[in-house]
């Protein structure tokens, strides 16, 4: 039919919906559309590739969006991965290890059992990184500054990494240090 995604989401805008769900921005003329929408009153959600909530930004930036676009309509980016839980039927206490701020907490494995086909896990949580915007982390973007800094600013106004969400789920006892370690990355 001729329709590119670009060209659909454009149609939707002019449906004047309250919310619109863009499923992922691949490239500037689609972030384009989503920015603009969300200037114009817009509630938009998206999804976009990166490892933390801040390199949203500069991956919003490599593609050619304007930073003054990027600081006037993003309300927060919040990143997310889901971690393995230890099965419950199987859960058994592996001692104590130190938390990153030097306390010992309590950790736990599965042994694995037929109801996790004995892999000591059953189920998935999520760990979440969440970067509300605020004036400092404005004025960064419109500076053209990095993740590094937007990280930075971002973590001096109460942002907790994906690794520091994970080890609240590890002292929670729903997974394993190995497990948040697998799938975050820090700088």
């Amino acid at each position: 039919i001729g329709l590119t995604f670009a060209a659909g989401l454009r149609h939707i805008v002019r449906q004047d919906p309250d919310v619109i769900m863009v499923g992922e921005i691949r490239d500037r003329e689609t972030a384009d559309i989503a920015i603009r929408a969300a200037l114009t009153g817009h509630f938009v959600y998206s999804t976009l590739h990166t490892n933390d909530a801040p390199s949203a930004i500069t991956r919003l930036t490599d593609m050619g969006v304007e930073n003054y676009l990027i600081s006037s309509s993003l309300v927060a980016v919040m990143a997310q991965r889901l971690v393995r839980v230890i099965c419950p039927a199987c859960r058994l206490p592996d001692g104590a290890r130190l938390s990153p701020e030097g306390d010992e907490i309590p950790v736990w494995r599965g042994a694995g059992c037929e109801r996790c086909f004995f892999t000591g896990y059953a189920g998935r949580v999520g760990i979440f990184e969440l970067m509300e915007m605020n004036d400092e982390i404005r004025k960064l973007i419109m500076a053209g500054a990095d993740a590094v800094e937007i990280t930075r600013a971002a973590r001096r106004h109460g942002m907790r990494s994906l690794r520091e969400d994970g080890w609240m789920k590890v002292r929670q006892g729903l997974t394993t240090a190995e497990e948040v370690l697998r799938v975050t990355q820090e700088f």
